[in-house]
Formats: C-alpha cells, sequence, structure tokens
C-alpha cells in the first residue's frame, strides 16, 4: 500500500478543485479586486490563487524537469486577466503535479534525496512544506472572496436600488 502518495494526491487534487471553483465563483471584475490594500492580506482573490498554484508549479517543476523557476513571471494579473485564464492556469499546474506522481511508485520513493535551490532535501517534507503552503495562499483566497462577495452584494443591491428609482 502507497497510503501517503495516495494521501499527498488526494490532498493535492483537493487543493486543485478548490482553487478552481473558488476562482470560477468570482466575476471577472472582483478576481483581482483589493478590498483590503492596507492591511497584511492586500492582495486579491486572484492574486492568492496564483501564489498557492506558482508554489505547486515551482516544486512540481522541479521535481519532474528540474526547473525551479518562481513562476512570478507568467502569472501575472495582466497575463492571466480572466477567471477562465486562471483555471486554465490552474488546469496546467494540476496537469504538471500528475505527472510528477506518476513517478512515485512506492511511499519509499519520498523518502529519496533531491536536490532543490535550497540543497539537497528529502521529497516528503518538501511536498508537506509545498502544501502547507499552498493550502495558506489558499485560505487567504477564501477570506478575500468572503469580503469580495460581500462588497458585490452590496453593490448589487445599490444597482437594483438605483433601477427602482
Amino acid at each position: 500500500m502507497n497510503k501517503l502518495i495516495e494521501s499527498l494526491d488526494r490532498q493535492f487534487a483537493q487543493l486543485h478543485l478548490g482553487s478552481r471553483k473558488l476562482i470560477l465563483s468570482v466575476s471577472t471584475e472582483m478576481l483581482f479586486y483589493k478590498p483590503l490594500a492596507k492591511s497584511v492580506a492586500g492582495y486579491s482573490v486572484g492574486e492568492h490563487t496564483l501564489r498557492s498554484a506558482a508554489v505547486v508549479e515551482q516544486t512540481y517543476g522541479g521535481i519532474t524537469a528540474n526547473l525551479w523557476d518562481d513562476p512570478f513571471e507568467w502569472t501575472l494579473p495582466e497575463t492571466l486577466s480572466t477567471s477562465e485564464k486562471v483555471a486554465g492556469y490552474l488546469d496546467e499546474v494540476e496537469a504538471t503535479r500528475k505527472n510528477a506522481f506518476e513517478l512515485f511508485k512506492c511511499d519509499d520513493d519520498l523518502l529519496k534525496e533531491i536536490m532543490a535551490p535550497a540543497g539537497e532535501t528529502q521529497l516528503l517534507p518538501l511536498l508537506l512544506d509545498t502544501l502547507v503552503r499552498a493550502v495558506h495562499y489558499q485560505g487567504r483566497a477564501f477570506a478575500i472572496f468572503d469580503v469580495v462577495k460581500d462588497h458585490q452584494r452590496s453593490d448589487d443591491s445599490e444597482d437594483r436600488a438605483k433601477r427602482k428609482i
């Protein structure tokens, strides 16, 4: 049995599905809206979701192709300007992650050492760290979504009230 691989695979798949569902729930107008610009979480739903996916892409791109670059440049809001484009990027990241998981044949594979930018590291701690950081960014995206959703509702109410006048 490969319980570790199955568990990690399931957790990353849930992360992907949650991010995809969130992004497709946000209007394009609100995707990069920053309701909390002066706070620590002064990023938008889109930016936090992209950072979450970028963490995953960087790790799995490193594992599969030894490409450890930060995907910052190709995940800018100017490049991924709509919910559909962000969802497409999320799907690309998920495909990269799935390709990497096909390399893991048994749980013992997760104990192997690989060379990462910070030096030699074991796969399991690297994957767990990646998951924790990605979930953290996703959690921030959901928190901002709650604020944006409330803001969107109040804007919709104001629009309906104006139309009645």
